[in-house]
């Protein structure tokens, strides 16, 4: 099994084994915009689909009290590895986003879901369910806008990060229908990386892409209105 270890502060090492997303833009995005709340010994954090626990160590070491939630138990032992790799204290819970966290409310959720468009023959499992998110990318995107009302606080704040690919405007109209008020606070425009490239052809024959082999990476940040 091969593993990589990736450092992406001075201040956090990454450790991340086979199968389990490895922090990249997106991962830095959220951090960033993450780093931007107001994060004290009081904030309750949930991390979903918390894959290396990178950012759940972050917003622990900012001070927060934190809770990681991933449905990979690889995911849930590297989280935990790395919490104790860089001295942090994470709550790392194994389920299916929200239903692992039953009656719980936070102050910030955080969340780096799946959201890269696959082929309809193509099931997400093994590694590739870290990023494969059906044919619209909006598998687990959907499902978080429905569930962040019912585990955030009053004056909760949600920030989720995916690809325009998967569609901005039906993020933020989906968390309207949610209750929420969204807007995007970031951007970041990368080149198409390997699975994007390895799918060129379709996503072009879907109209999720023309000539442009680019794409742009949002983070959504979102309240109770």
């Amino acid at each position: 099994m091969t593993a990589s270890t990736v450092t992406l502060s001075p201040r956090l090492r990454c450790w991340a084994p086979w199968g389990v997303y490895v922090p990249q833009t997106d991962t830095r995005l959220l951090g960033r915009a993450m780093r931007r709340e107001k994060i004290t010994s009081r904030t309750e954090v949930l991390d979903l689909g918390t894959g290396s626990g990178l950012l759940a160590v972050e917003a622990a070491r900012l001070g927060g009290r934190v809770t990681a939630v991933d449905i990979s138990w690889r995911a849930v032992a590297t989280a935990w590895c790395n919490a104790l790799l860089n001295g942090q204290t994470v709550r790392v819970r194994h389920g299916d986003l929200t239903s692992a966290v039953p009656g719980c409310r936070f102050d910030l959720v955080v969340t780096n879901p799946p959201y890269v468009p696959s082929p309809a023959h193509v099931q997400p499992r093994g590694r590739s369910r870290a990023w494969d998110a059906g044919q619209d990318g909006r598998l687990l995107i959907d499902r978080i806008c429905d569930a962040a009302p019912a585990v955030l606080r009053p004056a909760g704040t949600l920030l989720i990060v995916h690809s325009h690919l998967c569609g901005v405007d039906d993020t933020l109209a989906r968390l309207r229908q949610a209750g929420l008020h969204g807007e995007v606070v970031d951007r970041a425009r990368l080149p198409f990386g390997r699975v994007l490239r390895s799918r060129l052809t379709w996503l072009r024959e879907r109209g999720l892409t023309a000539g442009s082999t680019t794409e742009e990476l949002v983070v959504i940040r979102a309240e109770h209105t």
